[in-house]
């Protein structure tokens, strides 16, 4: 009997789906002499393992909380966990209760939920060009078009965006947003975008999806008041009337591997997602969640302040080299806050055949700019993540990358 051909039993939509680049590169940190600015990683110097092992240690020392940690639970999310997360938006502009929140295994489990959710085939999802690769996976697994978000000096209008959807066979079902030092450009929007954009939405009658994944995570410059708290603010701080459905982490904060993320909704969203929740997986890890609870409470601030303190150095380095390293031609964002850099090469460059050459000649790996946008690429642009290095390999890696930059613009020009 031959072989089963796979190929014939996977949905059309499997033809959608991509391996992430990013996680092909973490790979390349298992090789010593390698520099990595790829994986938007948390420095693990910062996890906060003491405390994890205690609380832990606690839960299952105590029978009562050990038979709950260790048990079958809600799909909303443990109860403790969910009233720290209200008090944490309350604190942040936005008054909801425990209804609003909708515990998720990572906010990239969160993603998937809504683009299950919100998109039929052919509906178009609006995002930013560049915008987050693992938002774009999430959301191609539901076979959507995309269009570009644009709030800020573009001249597509409301209907205009309606009616390429509707010749598309479909409806524009939501925008997409990393508001605060967006990955992968490490940009963030302004206040006064932020209201255009749920203008925009409004008259599209859409929600706003805020992935807030960096928020916490600011060096310099006033906070920015998050799209979820100004669409409650215009709403008479009313959660239930707002369109802007907002996405938490603790992965920046905190630690990634305990998967806990979080989405605040009006409650006829979370009720459907719930239901989405109890299909996928039930319930997030209850043990997961209830160490959780006990580290946000004792650990989230002192938490944010060490990582701020240290990514913060590694920015002003990063920054530093680049002005020092980096031929005529090359531009960079710089953020005032979060894990990336974006960087556009001159004319003729490709990040991908850049990368190739970058881990043979030179051993620095970075993310190419083209797996970053969902429609027209812009090939000669990459990312880079100052999160995960020391700042004596973020200078020496920079001068690496520069020296590479200019030997190949010299071949351009002989050529």
């Amino acid at each position: 009997m031959s072989a089963l051909d796979w190929s014939h039993v996977f949905a059309t939509r499997s033809d959608r789906m991509r391996a992430s680049e990013i996680r092909e590169l973490l790979k390349l940190l298992d090789q010593p002499d390698i520099i990595s600015f790829a994986g938007g990683i948390p420095d693990p110097v910062l996890f906060p393992a003491d405390a994890i092992r205690t609380a832990t240690d606690a839960l299952l020392s105590d029978p009562a909380q050990a038979a709950q940690a260790l048990q079958y639970s809600v799909s909303e999310g443990f109860v403790g966990l969910r009233r720290w997360i209200v008090d944490f938006m309350g604190a942040n502009g936005v008054s909801c209760t425990i209804d609003n929140i909708l515990i998720t295994c990572g906010s990239q489990q969160g993603l998937d939920f809504l683009g299950k959710l919100l998109l039929s085939p052919g509906d178009t999802a609006l995002v930013e060009a560049p915008t987050y690769l693992g938002a774009l996976q999430a959301f191609n697994c539901y076979e959507p078009r995309y269009d570009r978000l644009i709030v800020d000096g573009g001249n597509t209008t409301p209907a205009a965006y309606a009616a390429a959807a509707a010749a598309a066979g479909g409806r524009v079902k939501f925008a997409y947003c990393v508001p605060d030092f967006a990955n992968p450009t490490g940009i963030t929007m302004s206040e006064e975008n932020r209201v255009k954009l749920l203008a925009l939405a409004a008259e599209l009658e859409v929600p706003v999806i805020e992935d807030s994944a960096y928020q916490a995570l600011r060096y310099e410059g006033e906070p920015v008041p998050s799209i979820m708290a100004l669409d409650c603010a215009a709403n008479g701080g009313d959660i239930e009337k707002t369109r802007t459905v907002y996405c938490g982490t603790f992965s920046k904060t905190l630690v990634p591997a305990l998967r806990i993320g979080w989405i605040v909704a009006a409650t006829p969203l979370i009720q459907k997602l719930v239901l989405i929740k109890q299909a996928g997986d039930l319930h997030s890890s209850t043990l997961n969640q209830m160490v959780m609870a006990e580290l946000a409470e004792a650990e989230y601030d002192a938490n944010v302040a060490r990582a701020v303190a240290l990514y913060r150095g590694r920015r002003d380095a990063m920054m530093a080299a680049m002005e020092t390293s980096m031929p005529a031609g090359v531009t960079w964002t710089r953020p005032e806050g979060g894990l990336f850099v974006w960087v556009t090469l001159p004319t003729g460059f490709d990040g991908a055949e850049l990368l190739a050459r970058a881990i043979a000649e030179e051993r620095i790996a970075f993310v190419p700019g083209n797996a970053f946008f969902a429609n027209d690429v812009m090939a000669n642009t990459i990312r880079l993540n100052f999160s995960s290095p020391t700042e004596a390999q973020i200078v020496e890696g920079i001068a690496r990358l520069g020296r590479l930059v200019a030997r190949i613009a010299a071949e351009k020009a002989a050529a």
